[in-house]
């Protein structure tokens, strides 16, 4: 009988998606904040900007290891998409071009809750072991 728990590796891709998506939920609410006049907002917009951008980087290389490991690559595929979409992003808001930051923002946001949703809805397994 095939093992249905979740390894190690996908307990960490786990871990740093969750974390991923805390420190996501953080960036309207300080962009809200200097929109709101207080300017104090932009420095706490400006400090998510760099943990959330670190987070998707460390999910990365977390999602080549479950890819190496668990022989999944959806992690991969899909984190590579979100983190290109927030390094896009992030350079689209230090140019202020808040036409592009804005929506790509919402998109973003969107995608790692789904993320985080993907990978809490089931175990993540070593391939061979889900298809026993």
């Amino acid at each position: 009988m095939a093992e249905s728990r979740t390894t190690p590796t996908g307990w960490t891709l786990r871990a740093v998606v969750s974390a991923h998506a805390a420190a996501i939920a953080g960036q309207p609410v300080f962009a809200g904040v200097y929109l709101s006049g207080d300017f104090d907002g932009l420095s706490l917009h400006a400090a998510g900007a760099n943990v959330v951008t670190s987070i998707g980087y460390l999910q990365l290389i977390v999602a080549i290891a479950v890819w190496a490991r668990l022989r999944q690559a959806w992690p991969f595929l899909a984190t590579a998409a979100v983190v290109a979409a927030e390094t896009v992003q992030y350079f689209a808001g230090l140019d202020g071009t808040l036409w592009l930051h804005l929506p790509l923002g919402v998109m973003t946001i969107v995608a790692v809750v789904v993320q985080f949703i993907d990978v809490w809805r089931r175990p993540l397994l070593r391939e061979e072991a889900r298809n026993a």
